[in-house]
């Protein structure tokens, strides 16, 4: 009787450790391009969470290679890196239609911006120079529109790449990956001042090129794709010191074998905590599955999935958890897959949708 009732209070437990909202049927899905191969900016289209299929994509503002994006906590605004102009522009969201209407833009002060984030505040949008290495702070003014710069932090050494800035759970710290320096560099962050200010860095291992950086839902660990050596890093935060530990690294190819050329893109975590997730592309051209031991942290190698993928940049997992969106930089659509809740792993659908040189996915809720 004590087994079955202790076998009976694990399947609870586990049935509701992750519950996925429900609250809506369809999420709109804004897709950032590069405009060199017939795109014309930030296109949208609508994703149905009934059988995961896509609408077709639309214009919603036209912009410069807005290779990534990002949303004001109040969903009213968007932000874009214009990769090829560096500038980061600021767009109105049309809540009926989704269409973006242009607010204005600012010198990015470094080049070829390639990622940027909005602090929880909305108050600020943070920024990564690829180009000479570099990130920068924008405040965000009460209409949406972008200011003046005001904080600016040149990275130190021989070959800089800043390759993306993310902000922890406190909003207290800035971690910046520099692919050159094989650093994520930290910087103490005042989102009332918008400033950044030297406070660490973290070394990885030597020919890593860290190059994004995905966070567990409680804000305690971090993962960090090697863009240069195909890896994946899994490391302990401390939220006091804003310092990062070193617990894992593991490849993120498909096997052992003699590598042949490729690199990483992006890094998700599941919403559940339970996977994470980084894009291989060419010519390996697959997401690489991981599971998250509940207790230990410790990743485990799942498997990979390649099907319908050609050169995967960003990808993103929509936040009730059931489907994946990649997009496929090279193959000029964004497909589906449906995510097994219980392994992590990846089920293609028939879902895809076609968009010129596709290079970042984000979500945004329909009212």
């Amino acid at each position: 009787m004590f087994r079955r009732s202790i076998f009976i209070l694990f399947v609870v437990l586990n049935t509701f450790a992750y519950q996925p909202a429900h609250s809506q049927d369809k999420y709109r899905v804004y897709l950032g391009t590069y405009t060199d191969k017939g795109s014309k900016g930030i296109y949208q289209c609508e994703l149905n969470l009934k059988d995961g299929s896509l609408s077709a994509a639309s214009l919603a503002g036209e912009t410069s290679s807005p290779s990534f994006l990002a949303f004001h906590p109040n969903k009213k605004f968007v932000y874009a890196v214009n990769e090829s102009d560096a500038m980061i522009s600021a767009f109105s969201v049309d809540a009926k239609t989704g269409n973006l209407t242009f607010l204005n833009s600012k010198p990015s002060q470094g080049g070829a911006p390639c990622h940027l984030v909005v602090d929880s505040t909305g108050k600020n949008v943070l920024a990564a120079n690829y180009t000479g290495g570099s990130c920068i702070s924008i405040p965000i003014e009460a209409d949406g529109k972008l200011s003046s710069t005001s904080s600016f932090q040149q990275h130190q050494g021989l070959k800089k790449n800043g390759h993306s800035i993310h902000l922890d759970k406190a909003n207290k710290f800035a971690l910046c990956c520099d692919l050159g320096l094989d650093k994520v560099i930290i910087y103490s962050f005042d989102a009332n001042k918008g400033s950044l200010a030297p406070h660490g860095a973290f070394d990885t291992p030597k020919g890593t090129g860290p190059r994004h950086f995905a966070w567990s839902p409680d804000g305690k660990s971090a993962y960090i794709n090697g863009e240069s050596n195909l890896t994946i890093i899994a490391c302990d935060y401390d939220a006091q010191t804003g310092m990062l530990k070193q617990r894992q690294v593991l490849s993120t190819l498909p096997n052992d074998g003699e590598r042949k050329g490729g690199s990483t893109a992006e890094t998700v975590v599941h919403p559940s905590g339970k996977f994470v997730y980084v894009s291989n592309r060419d010519p390996y051209n697959s997401i690489a599955i991981f599971s998250i031991d509940p207790s230990s942290g410790e990743l485990k190698s799942v498997g990979h999935q390649s099907a319908g993928i050609k050169t995967p940049r960003n990808f993103a997992i929509e936040p009730t958890g059931q489907f994946m969106l990649v997009a496929n930089q090279s193959g000029g659509n964004v497909i589906v897959f449906r995510i097994n809740p219980a392994t992590g792993e990846l089920t293609p659908t028939d879902s895809s949708v076609k968009v010129a040189s596709p290079v970042c996915v984000r979500f945004m809720g329909i009212n």
